[in-house]
């Protein structure tokens, strides 16, 4: 997705370039765009990696066994029957490929919400919804990264939304459905299901009490990509809620939600430096928490 403002990034122990290579060979239109990798940190040697599913944007980290991916934050599939007549045959084949190894979370079939739809956690730990969309409703892309606010943080889809979509330029809320009376422990009036758009960019939010050992993590964060340091201030005074969690360009807003506020230039600077560019680039962002852009291009020219 071009000028794709914000990456969902993905942190591995090991795995992040073979997670890559196996998402790129199963998906459509998809491909390994950069692999780097960076000496001297405290996770080691760790490999950063850039790849396209389906034509949207992700990044990918082996850094170490600190966070598990889980499916808090999930990625959306959606098979649009009235754009492709075998829209219902892609997405079982799908399905089957995300299956071998992974974990059913909801059955394959079909909902009073969709004639085919299933949730699945791959054998990576990423989770995928895949759904036979509504032709009649406004079109959605085919993929939709999804929040699912449990634990301290269930009840607050709806603010998260709002707060996201005052947040970042040309954005708005979407379509939002609720729970009914009687579908406890879901509180009545809690968020099913909504969406909004940042920018160009869709994204899903939905509230759930049920029992989840899991909650929100820097497992899966998503990282805006900025064009200048104005941008950067802006994004991170914003959205940081927690000094503690500040860390080369990692936060966390006020739901534990994690967020990297990423220069353009750094990614640039990460893809054509020399060794010696890489670690001085390296040693220079370790020590921030904010990125000062201004910082980094000295470091990498030696300056």
């Amino acid at each position: 997705m071009k000028n794709q403002k914000i990456v969902p990034h993905l942190w591995f122990d090991k795995k992040a370039v073979e997670a890559a290579q196996y998402y790129t060979s199963i998906f459509p239109d998809s491909e390994i765009t950069n692999i780097t990798t960076l000496q001297h940190t405290p996770s080691g040697d760790i490999e950063e990696v850039s790849f396209e599913i389906a034509g949207h944007a992700f990044m990918a980290i082996s850094a170490g066994p600190y966070f598990q991916i889980n499916p808090s934050i999930s990625f959306f599939l959606n098979f649009d029957p009235s754009k492709d007549p075998d829209a219902e045959e892609k997405l079982d084949g799908l399905w089957e490929k995300l299956a071998e190894g992974g974990t059913v979370l909801m059955p394959l079939q079909a909902y009073p919400f969709s004639k085919r739809y299933g949730w699945i956690q791959d054998k990576y730990g990423v989770s995928w919804q895949l759904i036979l969309s509504d032709p009649d409703g406004e079109e959605r892309p085919f993929i939709l990264p999804s929040l699912l606010f449990v634990g301290d943080v269930c009840g607050k889809a709806e603010e998260a939304r709002d707060f996201y979509v005052s947040i970042f330029e040309n954005s708005r809320p979407g379509e939002i459905a609720r729970y009914p009376a009687g579908m406890e422990p879901d509180r009545e009036g809690t968020v099913m299901y909504s969406d909004y758009k940042i920018g160009d960019q869709w994204f899903a939010a939905m509230d759930s009490a049920q029992s989840h050992s899991f909650g929100f993590n820097e497992a899966v964060s998503l990282l805006i990509r900025c064009e200048n340091q104005a941008e950067i201030d802006y994004y991170w005074d914003k959205l940081s809620a927690d000094p503690k969690a500040e860390q080369c360009g990692w936060l966390k807003d006020k739901f534990g939600v994690s967020w990297q506020v990423w220069p353009e230039i750094l990614g640039e600077m990460m893809q054509t430096g020399t060794k010696e560019q890489l670690d001085r680039l390296t040693q220079t962002f370790l020590q921030m928490k904010k990125f000062d852009i201004e910082k980094l291009k000295n470091s990498f020219e030696g300056k």
